[in-house]
């Protein structure tokens, strides 16, 4: 497993920054946002690079455009906020809450999330290399047609997720739980998977357990 980091991020002090304070077309670096509310936000063509979001409660937004590189979340809160034509590299979600976030069609790239809810969090058609979900809810999660490489699910919580087109060949769900996982033969062939988890997909063939 190599995901690098967010980079550079305490090279010097972070500047405090209000969210409602940022323009179109803003660049941001090296800004730290902390404790804010800022339900129903719009932002649109903004860049976020070396920042920290700690605290920033965010539900229901609509970032459009928005770039975010080397930068962490802590503790945050975005449930069911819409993603649009958005970009992270190299950023970290840690114990954040992303139940019902529409990230599809944007790009992933070195992202980590860890102890972070993301249930029902639609990553449909999203291009996502170099991702760890590390005690992480996905319960209820979309990835149709999601162009994926490296991909880490270390306990995770995968229970009623779909998958459709979307290939875990050599993806190793061995510790994480797929309960209810609504997936193809083609989709799951070639994943790494414990003989009791062997059960739960015995329904790809028609089979039942007596």
């Amino acid at each position: 497993m190599n995901i690098l980091k967010p980079q550079n991020i305490y090279n010097k002090e972070l500047v405090n920054k209000n969210l409602i304070s940022i323009r179109e077309n803003e660049e941001i670096s090296y800004c730290i946002f902390e404790n804010q509310e800022c339900d129903n936000i719009n932002l649109y063509e903004i860049e976020f690079e070396h920042c920290k979001f700690n605290n920033i409660c965010m539900q229901k937004g609509v970032l459009e455009k928005i770039t975010f590189r080397d930068v962490v979340f802590e503790k945050c809160n975005f449930s069911n906020t819409e993603f649009t034509e958005t970009a992270f590299i190299r950023c970290e979600f840690n114990n954040c809450k992303l139940s019902g976030c529409n990230f599809a069609e944007n790009r992933l790239y070195n992202v980590s999330f860890i102890e972070t809810n993301a249930s029902y969090i639609n990553l449909s058609m999203a291009s996502i290399e170099n991702i760890l979900f590390k005690e992480t809810c996905l319960k209820n999660s979309y990835f149709q047609e999601t162009k994926i490489k490296n991909i880490y699910f270390n306990n995770a919580d995968l229970t009623q997720s779909q998958f459709f087109k979307t290939s875990l060949k050599d993806i190793d769900l061995s510790n994480s739980k797929i309960e209810k996982i609504s997936i193809s033969i083609e989709d799951i062939k070639g994943a790494i998977i414990d003989q009791f988890q062997a059960i739960d997909l015995l329904y790809l063939i028609g089979v039942k357990i007596k």
